[in-house]
């Protein structure tokens, strides 16, 4: 054999070596493990979605890791905003609450703390009006340093009358009248009736005034010397913080 054909021989049993060990080592395993995503998927995952190397698997594993986060921020929003939200109503009710029992409070306490006025420190006139007819026009105005209230209607008393007159009950306003130092309020006493329709009449020439049926001390305003005559028809209105509100009864 020539040493050409010899070399030639040799050559091809190399190349048939190299290549049996490459077929060898493709088949050993170890390239599949070392790419596997065994290792990967374990770490990532349940170890029963490690057992499943399917892209769904794969898929459950890539999403169950991108909702991790999400819930865990949700969580951890949840219960801070929860709280936020809980104190936030909390506060609002509770502010609201107190205020609003604070205010019926309130209410009811400025009904109890009327501080009705007196003659000592106010000042009384009873004037004699032209229209309506037979009627006189009570004013009381502040002369104090604080406010009082004219309340309900004036209990008037002509000469030696033993009764009061009624009141008008649609002259009754929506509030109580108060009034500020300086400022007066008003109420009428018709005397008689225009038509003549009253009897038991008499000419009256003193007057006391008590600010209301509960009063106990009475102011005492000037009549005109001829004094004024009262019928029957006596009545007075409920006290108003305007002039022309009197004078319509």
């Amino acid at each position: 054999m020539s040493t050409r054909t010899r070399r030639t021989q040799l050559l091809a049993a190399a190349v048939l070596t190299v290549a049996t060990l490459t077929l060898t080592a493709c088949n050993t395993g170890k390239g599949v493990q070392d790419e596997g995503a065994s290792g990967a998927f374990t770490a990532g995952s349940s170890p029963t979605a490690s057992g499943t190397n399917s892209p769904e698997a794969s898929g459950g594993t890539s999403t169950g890791a991108g909702q991790a986060d999400p819930a865990g921020s949700t969580s951890k929003g949840s219960t801070s905003g929860g709280a936020s939200g809980s104190t936030g109503s909390t506060g609002s009710a509770g502010a609201s609450g107190s205020k609003g029992s604070s205010g019926s409070s309130g209410s009811n306490g400025s009904v109890s703390r009327l501080d009705p006025c007196s003659p000592a420190a106010t000042r009384t006139t009873a004037t004699v009006v032209s229209r309506p007819l037979n009627h006189v026009l009570l004013t009381v105005t502040n002369t104090g340093s604080k406010n009082c209230d004219l309340v309900g209607y004036p209990a008037v008393r002509f000469g030696d009358a033993q009764s009061v007159p009624p009141a008008i009950e649609d002259s009754k306003p929506q509030a109580v009248v108060t009034l500020v130092p300086g400022e007066s309020g008003y109420a009428s006493v018709l005397l008689s009736a225009a038509d003549g329709s009253g009897s038991d009449g008499y000419t009256a020439k003193s007057l006391e005034v008590y600010f209301d049926t509960g009063a106990s001390a009475a102011a005492r305003p000037s009549l005109p010397a001829k004094g004024v005559y009262v019928d029957s028809s006596l009545s007075v209105s409920y006290w108003q913080t305007e002039m022309a509100d009197a004078l319509a009864w």
